[in-house]
């Protein structure tokens, strides 16, 4: 109710419930696709309301499916929703909710990793970055399995200031496992700190703000589920370009239970490494035998300052790839063994490199 006493508060009419929807269209969870229905509108009014106040707001869902969140979303007296939804068996379902809410509800059939929402809300609605949030909003249930690839993708957008975020400081709230809810938000020195630690909070105030067990959803994933929400940061706290920063803290997470000079000394060529390696922790006042999960945001912004500028001394630096030296390194074993030179090969593959498994190459 208004403040003049006129009615203006938004309330869907009368409809199917969530599960009668699913058995009205034979709806059914793709395990290959991560889907996770969440039905307790309970829950759904939970994640809303921790979204923060969205009257006359306009929000973008991902990830809707049958329309759990997307029914408390429009209870939440909304200017508009956008859906962008894959999955065409569930369009009928959503297009009941957008006849139920005339004008409200914009359905869109397409692939949130490829969707784009520059042009997608009013100009009016954007705001400078230094300025409040715009009254623009990001929501999901998101499936897991694209959970991680879409956070990543919407940082670097962040970053550079396109994409959801051409509105200004667009907050997002979203769901992830329990496992990379708790990783998002952990603190340095904790035993999730992880590259999405960092990735995450030099460019967001994030927050593990509640935990969904996993019986809340059909069917029963076998983890909870952690609600995060991101309110981007006015000022970066690394001044540095993303994909220059994603590369120092990915490689400093090769190898998570060593020290972290290892892992940092990928960033250099074999021939140069220990040298390189030296010089980058000295200059930017890391000691080297600091555990990756010890480094702060402060380390990091050192980190990747001087290994900018080792990169603007030394421009093919940035396009070092230590898989690609070990890949070479490799063909010229076997290139030597076609050859019948079966002495001793062990200058062919660098010793540093060689018990690096690919699950150790994209810790989260």
């Amino acid at each position: 109710m208004a403040a003049s006493g006129k009615l203006s508060t938004f309330r869907l009419p009368p409809l199917p419930t969530i599960r009668e929807i699913i058995k009205l269209f034979r709806l059914q969870a793709v395990k290959q696709l991560s889907q996770n229905f969440l039905l307790d509108l309970r829950l759904t009014d939970k994640i809303v309301r921790k979204a923060g106040n969205l009257t006359d707001a306009y929000v973008y869902e991902v990830g809707p499916g049958p329309g759990g969140i997307t029914r408390s979303i429009l209870n939440a007296n909304v200017a508009e929703l956008l859906v962008v939804e894959k999955d065409t068996r569930f369009i009928p379902g959503l297009q009941m909710l957008s006849d139920a809410a005339p004008g409200k509800l914009r359905i869109v059939h397409g692939d949130v990793l490829t969707f784009k929402l520059e042009k997608a809300f009013p100009e009016s609605l954007k705001r400078r970055w230094e300025d409040d949030p715009p009254n623009v909003h990001i929501i999901g249930n998101l499936p897991f399995s694209v959970s991680t690839p879409l956070i990543v993708k919407w940082l670097e957008h962040v970053s550079c200031r396109d994409g959801p975020f051409v509105y200004g400081r667009t907050p997002m709230t979203l769901t992830f496992q329990e496992e990379v809810a708790e990783r998002l938000a952990a603190t340095t020195g904790s035993k999730q700190r992880s590259r999405l630690s960092v990735m995450a909070q030099y460019l967001c105030h994030v927050e593990h703000i509640f935990t969904i067990p996993g019986r809340a959803f059909v069917p029963k994933p076998e983890v909870d589920v952690g609600v995060v929400r991101f309110t981007p940061l006015i000022q970066p706290k690394i001044e540095q370009p993303f994909k220059l920063v994603e590369k120092v803290v990915q490689n400093a997470f090769q190898f998570r239970r060593k020290y972290c000079y290892r892992g940092l000394g990928m960033l250099f060529p074999e021939a140069q490494r220990l040298e390189s390696t030296e010089r980058l922790l000295h200059l930017a006042d890391v000691e080297p035998t600091l555990r990756p999960r010890q480094l702060s945001i402060a380390h990091f912004r050192s980190l990747c300052d001087i290994y900018r500028r080792m990169c603007d001394s030394d421009p093919q630096l940035f396009a070092y790839n230590f898989r690609e030296e070990l890949r070479q390194s490799k063909r010229k074993c076997h290139q030597e063994e076609d050859r019948g030179d079966n002495g001793d090969l062990s200058h062919c593959c660098p010793q540093d490199v060689l018990h690096v498994s690919p699950g150790q190459s994209r810790d989260q």
